[in-house]
């Protein structure tokens, strides 16, 4: 075992808000001399795409090893060849390098080990601990056995049977076992079982299967191997392997702890020490890859990256920032026991980071056309709009302003609601409504064109030429803003408008008959595909960010819509819902 001087233990993860479990665990296991140092590693399967709640597994991962002075690598589980591919392994370093980690030259691979592990399966053999088993997959099952409720309704789990097999001498075992590799076996023929206790009452322990017969081409090795580990023997050996002090795992892993305690003990290997932790659940979502893989596999989704998405590439293309990210599983913090997370809280720690780092402009959404009847013919005037209120760095710019404008639909109506304060047309009784033009003049609404059908096509207004940007005599306050931009100069866009995929909190919660894809919102996405903005977004870049002022956050997407238009993704709204949750 390694042995390294460990200075002082900080008090809290970086970002964090606190101590936890894990880290008690860890300070005992340096004190007492159980480690000389830590080592972790985030070990993902290369079978699909990296989702929000794996954030929280290599958040812990990495911010563990670097509390403690330690390391954390990057392994990858690929001992399951028929659904790993290396199009996931380079989404999920893209993904983890963009989340702001880095595991340096500490990358590895399992199907590295695949001579390593068959090493130690033969050591296991040799001590009469393991066996070749003929029964297949159905028959392991049945003679396992299944818990079962009795007449007071409390899960019991009777005795299995063993293997017919289970008593091979130790030399027929190792020549099956080397046969199953050569490939004299046909799939499913045969199996390697760990001999432990059929009659134990946790059934991972009835003799789990350790390597089992597939031709399958693996996207690293080729067809070197017929045989492949199963996780359970995989892991625990992989992890002392390269010298993991905490393999730290998410809490569905502590029922197979006794299994990965029994092989790095009957291996005789690197005593690794195993820790669970609650995975992150959240609301309107489903964190898991299988479940995620049928959403893009049967198109309920454009693919992995659809912004809809809670995966790390979808989070990345809505426009959220791997700063938020943190912020959300930071303050989530780490637990024993599974919660549900309400995604306003995500949605908060997202706007606490774009409030500072957005750059503000006015877009329009759902055009209407604003014509000021007494503006000069031709006249175009420059006003200066303010950048970013939170950050005084950032600066200002100049937005031209003309005699038409384009303004949302719903802010004006002909036949005013109760408490309406944006424009509407005067009458006998009332005259029209005035409003402030965003950092230029307050206008009247004196009138609107419709067209046959009575339909509503533009809207008259007059100006008050000594109100620009922010000057108003005392007779003219107005209690109303709105946003606009110049007809002749804005920016054609196209903007999609994303809500969240599933209606339900719980999307896994579904009636007897149904699956969880009944639970897909019917509206979760709206293109809008004439909105305009000002002229600066017809040149933004992929990935730039903006506050749509009185409209949310958005960012400029990958694709172009029609005539190349440039495509923003509304990354989330302006109104703060858990703000008001929490004070509640």
């Amino acid at each position: 075992m390694e042995t390294a001087e460990h200075s002082e233990i900080p008090a809290e993860l970086p970002g964090g808000s606190g101590s936890d479990f894990i880290s008690e665990f860890i300070k005992e296991d340096l004190k007492s001399g159980r480690f000389g140092y830590v080592h972790t590693r985030f070990p993902p399967e290369p079978n699909g795409w990296l989702h929000i709640g794996h954030c929280k597994a290599f958040y812990i991962d990495f911010s563990m090893a670097e509390r403690f002075g330690g390391k954390c690598n990057l392994r990858f589980d690929d001992t399951n060849p028929e659904k790993e591919d290396i199009s996931y392994v380079e989404a999920i370093k893209r993904d983890v390098k963009w989340m702001g980690y880095d595991w340096e030259d500490r990358e590895y691979y399992a199907s590295d080990y695949y001579e390593y592990l068959y090493d130690l399966a033969v050591k296991i053999i040799k001590k009469g601990n393991a066996y070749v088993d003929d029964l297949s997959d159905d028959e392991i099952s049945e003679y396992r056995g299944t818990a079962v409720p009795d007449k007071n309704n409390i899960t019991m789990t009777p005795p299995g049977r063993n293997s017919p097999y289970r008593d091979r001498s130790v030399e027929e075992n190792l020549d099956l076992f080397a046969r199953m590799r050569t490939g004299e076996f046909a799939d499913g023929a045969k199996t390697l079982r760990a001999k432990i206790d059929m009659a134990h009452p946790n059934l991972l322990l009835r003799d789990p299967v350790m390597y089992r017969i597939r031709r399958e081409h693996h996207y690293r090795t080729k067809d070197k191997w017929c045989i492949y580990p199963m996780y359970d023997f995989q892991h625990p050996l992989s992890d002392a392997k390269e010298g993991i002090t905490h393999s730290l795992c998410s809490l569905e892993y502590e029922i197979h702890r006794p299994l990965y305690d029994w092989f790095i003990k009957e291996a005789e290997v690197f005593p690794s020490r195993q820790i669970e932790f609650a995975r992150l659940n959240m609301t309107h979502t489903v964190m898991s890859k299988r479940w995620l893989l049928r959403l893009v596999q049967e198109k309920y989704v454009s693919g992995w990256d659809d912004p809809r998405m809670p995966t790390i590439a979808g989070l990345r293309r809505r426009g959220y920032t791997p700063q938020a990210i943190r912020s959300f599983v930071s303050q989530v913090g780490i637990a024993k026991t599974d919660s549900m997370v309400d995604i306003a809280f995500l949605e908060y720690c997202l706007r606490e980071d774009l409030n500072k780092t957005s750059r503000r402009v006015m877009a329009v959404l759902k055009p209407l056309k604003l014509i000021i009847d007494n503006w000069p013919a031709g006249k175009v005037e420059e006003l200066d709009a303010v950048n970013n209120p939170e950050d005084e760095s950032a600066g200002t710019r100049k937005i031209p302003f003309s005699g038409e404008l384009w303004i949302e639909r719903e802010d004006f109506e002909e036949v005013p609601p109760p408490k309406y304060f944006r424009l509407y047309p005067g009458n006998s009784e009332r005259p029209g409504n005035s409003v402030r033009l965003r950092y230029g003049y307050i206008v009247t609404c004196v009138g609107c064109d419709k067209d046959a059908s009575g339909s509503i096509t533009a809207v008259h207004c007059a100006y008050d030429p000594d109100t620009r940007g922010g000057n108003a005599p005392d007779n003219k306050k107005v209690k109303s803003t709105i946003h606009w931009v110049s007809a002749a100069h804005a920016a054609a866009l196209e903007v999609r408008v994303y809500d969240n995929l599933f209606a339900p909190e719980r999307p896994m919660d579904v009636e007897p008959g149904k699956t969880f894809t009944d639970n897909l919102a019917p509206n979760s996405l709206e293109v809008i595909p004439s909105a305009y903005g000002e002229p600066c977004l017809a040149q933004a870049k992929e990935g730039d960010r903006f506050q749509f002022e009185r409209l949310g956050y958005f960012v400029r997407d990958p694709e172009t819509g029609e005539g190349g238009k440039p495509v923003f993704n509304k990354t989330v709204g302006l109104r703060d819902t858990w703000a008001k949750i929490s004070k509640k």
